[in-house]
């Protein structure tokens, strides 16, 4: 995967299989009362799962709620841990750091569009879509999105 002028190893892990490496937050597929799937875009062109860093001492599900809300205006109602993702960077000046990222189904309520932080786009589509619109140049951030959506029962 290429990101910020680096290349990056990306690989899945199971909810049982948590892989060492430094918490790099979480992410999540939210999934709206009549199956829609919440997405956001810094620039309106590539759409992906609200996701973020932790602050201070959260847990892997606090980051979660706080960072849909910010990113995605939405409530989480019910969360389930769908796996994590590890990342370890092979070139570029992070070389040799690596970031785990915890991955949720998130069943949630849909706010009011009120974006306050660095996404400036939401896109509300049906669930059963979701699978067109995080299709990436970069093949592996396309698989890690499609991978979170089969696990959250949203896709083949």
């Amino acid at each position: 995967m290429h990101a910020n002028g680096q290349e990056w190893l990306v690989s899945w892990h199971t909810p049982d299989d948590e892989p060492a490496g430094t918490p790099h937050g979480a992410a999540g597929v939210c999934v709206g009362p009549e199956d829609e799937l919440v997405l956001v875009s810094a620039d309106g062109q590539r759409w992906e799962l609200p996701a973020g860093r932790p602050e201070g001492d959260e847990s892997t599900e606090e980051t979660l709620r706080r960072e849909l809300r910010e990113e995605a205006c939405v409530e989480v109602l019910t969360a389930r841990l769908l796996g994590y993702t590890r990342g370890k960077c092979v070139q570029g000046h992070e070389q040799g750091l690596v970031l785990v990222r915890s991955v949720w189904r998130a069943d949630v309520r849909i706010l009011a569009w009120e974006p306050e932080f660095e996404i400036e786009h939401r896109l509300v589509v049906p669930a059963t879509l979701g699978a067109r619109y995080v299709l990436y140049p970069d093949e592996g951030a396309t698989r890690i999105h499609l991978r979170a959506l089969v696990e959250a029962g949203l896709a083949p």
